[in-house]
């Protein structure tokens, strides 16, 4: 079978998204640290399995909602971890050194006065999108003086047919 770059493509898109599921499930226990907080989303995540509101088969998702549970009372889900920041630097690495800065803004979420990253979508949904708004500041311009159009001088040129006398004081 041959591998075209589309199906290469598809292949990392589907590897990038598994990624994503196996990672958004920490970040969301993460916030949410007592033991009640922990329970009610173990109920909650046990509801959306029941009611077929995931991607998953039931079973799976019942599994990935205990073992989320368990992982969530021994403090093991962290929403900050030094594998986070080296992705985030690796996504970046390939650009070209103008833009590996602005990617890595971008991938950290920050604001500042002159950049805006805001991102939606889900893993679920097919992709999450960051957009980035970077407002440059103009430079000031003046508006061009109205000139006067370049004339040059032509030489005459004869028209087919005819002789072409030199003026008396010329050169030629």
């Amino acid at each position: 079978m041959m591998h075209t770059r589309s199906t290469i493509l598809s292949r990392q898109l589907l590897a990038a998204c598994a990624l994503g599921a196996c990672l958004a499930t920490p970040a969301v226990f993460a916030a949410s640290s007592t033991p009640a907080d922990i329970e009610s989303r173990y109920k909650l995540d046990v509801q959306r399995c029941n009611s077929g509101q995931t991607n998953q088969d039931k079973a799976t998702c019942l599994q990935e909602a205990g073992a989320a549970r368990a992982e969530a009372k021994r403090k093991r889900l962290l929403n900050s971890s030094p594998s986070y920041d080296k992705n985030q630097t690796q996504r970046c690495n390939g650009l070209p050194a103008g833009e590996r800065e602005d990617c890595l803004l971008q991938m950290s979420g920050q604001n500042t006065a002159t950049q805006s990253t805001t991102t939606q979508g889900s893993v679920g949904g097919g992709g999450i999108l960051r957009e980035t708004t970077i407002t440059m500041p103009g430079s000031p311009t003046t508006s061009p003086s109205p000139t006067a159009p370049a004339t040059t001088t032509m030489p005459a040129i004869p028209a087919p047919g005819t002789n072409v006398t030199p003026m008396p004081g010329s050169a030629q």
